[in-house]
């Protein structure tokens, strides 16, 4: 049996941008997506804190560095520059590999800079190691 678990977690990013013309995704800072392992076009859940959309779009790379997190086509619709976002993956595991798994969570500030990256060790995510 397999099972869906979170995977990565932006957490509270800060919605830099919304192009309504582009062809569609979330863009990413680069360094965002390296620190929780995000692969470029895979799937992302959104959701805005600001206004409670929840949506699924694919990632895109920003440039590094850069703290741009931007929403694109018809998702530049769910936010405007400000929002905080939390951005989401998910992953199948055998129990085997659920013995010793834990998400990877970016906690970033304001302006969509990494302040640690976590790997929570219990459901409840009362404890993490920061790594």
């Amino acid at each position: 049996m397999q099972r869906t678990l979170l995977a990565a977690k932006i957490h509270r990013c800060t919605l830099t941008a919304s192009n309504l013309n582009y062809m569609g995704s979330i863009s990413i800072d680069e360094t965002l997506l390296d620190a929780v392992g995000i692969l470029p076009y895979e799937q992302v859940q959104v959701v805005n804190v600001a206004n409670g959309e929840r949506f699924i779009t694919y990632a895109i790379v920003a440039p590094a560095n850069s703290g741009e997190i931007q929403l694109n086509g018809a998702a530049a619709r769910l936010g405007i520059a400000g929002d905080r976002l939390i951005i989401m993956t998910y992953a199948q595991f055998t129990e085997e590999e659920l013995k010793n798994y834990y998400p990877k969570v970016a906690i970033v500030d304001e302006n969509n800079r990494i302040l640690e990256v976590r790997r929570y060790n219990d459901e409840l995510f009362q404890h993490s190691i920061v790594i």
